[in-house]
C-alpha cells in the first residue's frame, strides 16, 4: 500500500488519488507498506531511485542498510513491534531521503508511524516535524524511540516484581516454592530476550543516525534546531541503551539468586535425609546386633534385655538428634 502526504498548512495532508502529478505540490513522504511492484516502480520512477527489496533490507552488513544511491540516502533500522506483549517482533525500516522528500519502506506497522502520523496530520502544537523529508525522518525516529521508552519502563516494574517475588516469597512448602521459582526463571529468560531485541534496535538507531548525521552535502542544509534534534535523538538512544544494560544486568543478577535459591532449597531437601539416616543409623545397629543368630546371647534370655534395647534404641536416636539441634544444623 503507497500513501502520499504533502506538507500544507503547518499539518501533514494526504495527497487526494484524484489529484494528477503535474498539478499537485511536490509530496515530502511516501510511506510504502507491504508495497506492490507497481507502487515501487512509481516511486522509483518519481524520485529516480532504486527502492531495495525486503531481502536487501534484512541484510545485516553495514553496507547494505547505510549507503548513498543516485544522490538519495538509504537507510535501514531495526525497528520493533508488539512492545505491549510479552514477545516483539523485530521489523526492517528503510528511510530513504531524496532532496526534500522522504520514502519509508515498511513490512510491518509499528505503532510509533500511526501515532507521529496522527499527530502531524492534527498540526498539535509546535513540535510535530513535517516541513521536509528530513523533519520527518526525525520525528518518526523520535516516536519509537519514545515507544522503546515506554516499554522499558514497563520493563522494568515488571523486573521489580519479580524481584519481590524472588527475595520476599513467604511459601513454606517447599515443593511449591521450587516450582514458582522455575516460574520466574522462564519470566526472566522471556525479559531478557525482551532487552535483548529493544537493545538491537537501540543500535540500529544509534547507528543510522550517526551515519546521517556525519553526510555532509551541498543540497542538504540542515538547520540548527534540526540539528540539535538529531544530536538528542543520538543521546536518547545512547542513555535507553545504557538504561537496557542496567536491566539487563539486574535480570542476570536475579537469575543466579533465582539459581541458588533453587539450589538452597535441593541443598535443605538432601541435608533433612542425611540427618534422617544418621538419627535412625545407631538404632538400626542395636536392632542389628540383637537380630543376629548366635546360640550364646546372654541378653536374649534375660527378663529386662527387650526393654533395654527399646531404650538404648531410643537414646541412640535422640542424642544424634539433640546434638545436631544444638549446633544449629537443624
Amino acid at each position: 500500500m503507497l500513501c502520499t502526504y504533502w506538507h500544507h498548512a503547518d499539518r501533514l495532508a494526504a495527497v487526494p488519488s484524484d489529484v494528477t502529478p503535474e498539478t499537485a505540490p511536490a509530496p515530502v513522504w511516501h510511506d510504502l507498506l507491504n508495497p506492490m511492484p507497481e507502487e515501487n516502480r512509481s516511486v522509483e520512477h518519481q524520485l529516480g531511485i532504486s527502492i531495495p527489496t525486503r531481502e536487501e533490507m534484512e541484510d545485516i552488513e553495514l553496507s547494505a542498510r547505510l549507503y548513498q544511491e543516485s544522490g538519495a540516502e538509504f537507510m535501514t533500522m531495526t525497528a520493533l513491534t508488539g512492545l505491549d506483549g510479552d514477545e516483539p517482533v523485530k521489523t526492517p525500516v528503510t528511510f530513504i531521503l531524496k532532496g526534500s522528500s522522504l520514502v519509508t519502506v515498511r513490512y510491518a506497522e509499528p505503532k510509533p508511524f500511526d501515532v507521529f502520523l496522527l499527530r502531524a496530520q492534527r498540526g498539535i502544537g509546535g513540535g510535530v516535524p513535517c516541513a521536509n523529508g528530513e523533519m520527518l525522518m526525525t520525528g518518526l525516529i523520535e516516536a519509537l524511540i519514545d515507544r522503546m521508552a515506554d516499554a522499558l519502563e514497563r520493563l522494568g516494574n515488571e523486573i521489580d516484581g519479580v524481584s519481590r517475588e524472588v527475595f520476599r516469597s513467604k511459601v513454606s512448602n517447599v515443593t511449591k516454592k521450587t516450582r514458582d521459582l522455575q516460574s520466574l526463571i522462564e519470566q526472566l529468560g522471556q525479559k531478557a530476550d525482551f532487552l535483548t531485541a529493544i537493545r538491537e534496535s537501540l543500535v540500529s538507531i544509534s547507528r543510522l543516525v550517526a551515519y546521517h548525521s556525519a553526510l555532509e552535502s551541498p543540497q542538504r542544509r540542515p538547520t540548527k534546531e534540526l540539528r540539535q534534534r538529531v544530536k538528542l535523538l543520538q543521546r536518547d538512544a545512547a542513555s535507553l541503551g545504557d538504561h537496557a544494560t542496567f536491566l539487563s544486568g539486574k535480570i542476570n543478577f536475579l537469575l543466579d539468586a533465582t539459581l541458588g535459591l533453587i539450589n538452597l532449597e535441593q541443598n535443605q531437601i538432601i541435608k533433612i535425609f542425611s540427618v534422617a539416616a544418621v538419627v535412625f543409623l545407631p538404632p538400626t545397629l542395636v536392632a542389628s546386633i540383637y537380630g543376629m543368630n548366635f546360640d550364646f546371647m546372654p541378653e536374649l534370655k534375660w527378663h529386662f534385655g527387650y526393654p533395654l534395647a527399646i531404650v538404648l534404641m531410643m537414646l541412640s536416636a535422640v542424642m544424634p538428634y539433640l546434638y545436631f539441634k544444638r549446633r544449629g544444623w537443624l
